[in-house]
């Protein structure tokens, strides 16, 4: 038996951290965690998991089902935390853990953790994006066979003695229409069962280019369209403000008498009380759900006395495959942190810009942010144009900002700095820069243009611009053709309309009328009596009876109702 070799152990700083330990004899070395480190686990986490962790020379505790209470007493001794959705994560956990380093999420959603109170503390919070893809994907198309099939009225019937075959005849999927709204990876593997059946495929996603649709085979159309033609319909898109009741009592009326919705995204997306009248008076034929919008779903919720609905508690991702995904990815990442300093599925790692750069930084996220929300059709490139003394920097941080704001109102996952570049790839998002140190009237100034393509081919650009004022103040100086000066501000209520004498005032008696404050506003034209531009801060919100009665009396050719955070 050969001889042991020597080690010793020292700690290595630099941008990979960790333990070192070297064998004297012949001067190699391997990387090693921290004596000492401490990792809880506390929620059931697949043994799998459990076993990279300690292999990876982690010391871990698992302790699934204590309180806040209890995890507050204990969280103190620990560098590491991991959760799944059991465990909420709350701003007094995170405070009372002062040598917590990271916490982890065996899952995707980290809707349980704190994240802002994290980012504040210096914790990185992580995620497993991709363990349940597959699972929430094979669960939706269960769902879609259960619900064509009758499969859990049968069951139930079978089980009360019942032998009812004649009343329990189903449709085929093969050679339907089937929707798909949101085309995401979980939208992307349904996408294929449904090519797989021979069903012809449609999808709504407004966030995906012509070029992404066209290379997986399925047709692009609006969403009133899909749900006229569709069979089947499967929603995949996250709960964001833009999809928050997506699918109520008028667009629910818009779908066939025969056709089946399945709901294996996210509570919330569909109007639970919109869906039952549909199915209790047949408006639709079926539906499953998998998500509800207050989880557990309440004992006597209305959609539990309907045969033609199929529910299930959440399943999406409970498989035993996806278990071991999320544990393994999440103890991976844990040892990879600890030992290398490698952070991989960060939901809230800054990348920090010089000081002197923060305010550009957060004024390219809003013009960013802007330009989402002003953009019709799906974006397909974003040029991020620098001018002035910032070209003469390292602009990649403001690149990325803009990228940010742009992706952040279609997300319904935390989208930071270091994911919004993979986020875009996946939607078809090119991410160009252009600069000079040549620039008119202002010092430095941001221009950000979103390009977008419309399903006819028509081609088209959204433009703002904005700069900061001693470097500090920022404003936004152009929208579009026009020239503006607007403070930005949570609200913004933009129209373009045409130049005529009493449309300020038709503006503010509608706005006055509703009791909504305007508390700036900047008007932008490029001539005499032609068409115009004008921006305004609100203190409130508008409604939409408000936003349309302003279409109406002003005659806009354009509306926006912009919100920055």
């Amino acid at each position: 038996m050969g001889k042991m070799p020597m080690l010793r152990r020292t700690w290595a700083e630099g941008p990979c951290y960790g333990w070192e330990e070297r064998n004297v004899s012949s001067g190699t070395s391997v990387r090693a965690v921290k004596p000492g480190t401490k990792v809880l686990i506390a929620d059931a986490l697949n043994e799998r998991g459990a076993a990279i962790i300690q292999a990876g020379g982690l010391a871990a505790d698992t302790r699934p089902g204590l309180t806040e209470d209890q995890l507050c007493e204990i969280i103190g001794e620990y560098d590491g935390l991991i959760v799944r959705s059991a465990t909420k994560v709350t701003g007094r956990i995170i405070a009372a853990g002062k040598k917590l380093q990271v916490i982890g999420r065996a899952g995707v959603g980290v809707d349980n953790i704190d994240v802002g109170a994290a980012t504040e503390a210096g914790i990185i919070v992580q995620n497993t994006p991709l363990g349940n893809i597959t699972s929430a994907a094979e669960h939706a198309v269960a769902l879609l066979f259960a619900t064509a099939r009758n499969v859990a009225r049968a069951d139930r019937e079978m089980k009360a003695g019942k032998w009812n075959k004649k009343g329990l005849t189903g449709v085929e999927l093969t050679g339907k229409t089937l929707g798909v709204i949101g085309l995401g990876k979980v939208g992307g593997i349904v996408v294929k069962v449904g090519q797989a059946l021979d069903m012809t495929v449609l999808v709504y996603d407004p966030y995906v280019t012509d070029k992404k649709a066209e290379e997986l085979g399925v047709r692009k159309c609006d969403l009133d369209t899909l749900l006229r033609e569709s069979d089947f319909v499967s929603i995949h898109t996250p709960l964001t403000p833009e999809t928050k009741n997506l699918i109520g009592k008028e667009k629910l009326k818009l779908m066939k008498k025969s056709a089946r919705l399945v709901n294996a995204a996210r509570g919330g997306i569909v109007s639970e009380e919109a869906l039952y009248d549909a199915l209790n008076e047949g408006l639709i034929a079926g539906a499953g759900v998998d998500v509800f919008e207050k989880e557990p779903l309440t004992a006597d919720a209305r959609l539990r006395t309907l045969d033609n609905a199929v529910l299930t508690p959440h399943l999406g991702a409970s498989t035993t495959e996806a278990q071991e995904r999320v544990a393994e990815d999440i103890a991976r990442q844990f040892v990879e942190f600890f030992r290398d300093g490698v952070i991989r599925n960060a939901v809230n790692l800054p990348v920090s810009p010089d000081s002197k750069l923060a305010p550009y930084a957060k004024l390219a996220e809003m013009l960013g942010s802007m330009a989402a929300q002003m953009a019709r059709d799906p974006v397909s490139r974003l040029k991020v144009g620098t001018y002035g003394k910032l070209a003469a920097g390292d602009t990649r941080e403001l690149n990325l900002c803009a990228l940010k704001g742009l992706l952040s109102r279609s997300s319904g996952h935390v989208v930071t700095l270091v994911n919004a570049p993979g986020m875009a790839e996946a939607r078809g998002i090119e991410l160009a820069e252009h600069k000079s140190d040549q620039v008119r009237t202002y010092a430095n100034l941001i221009v950000v243009t979103a390009e977008t393509a419309a399903a006819s081919g028509e081609k088209k650009e959204c433009v703002v611009a904005g700069t900061c004022f001693d470097g500090q103040a920022a404003r936004i100086v152009k929208i579009g053709d026009f020239d503006i000066d607007l403070k930005p501000a949570p609200l913004i209520l933009l129209m373009f309309y045409p130049d005529r004498p009493g449309m300020v005032g038709k503006i503010g008696t509608i706005l006055g009328e509703a009791e909504i404050n305007i508390a700036n506003m900047a008007v932008g034209r490029r001539e005499k009596r032609g068409q115009a531009a004008v921006a305004l801060t609100l203190d409130d919100p508008a409604p939409p009876d408000v936003l349309e009665r302003l279409r109406k009396a002003v005659g806009v050719d354009d509306l926006f109702a912009i919100q920055l955070s």
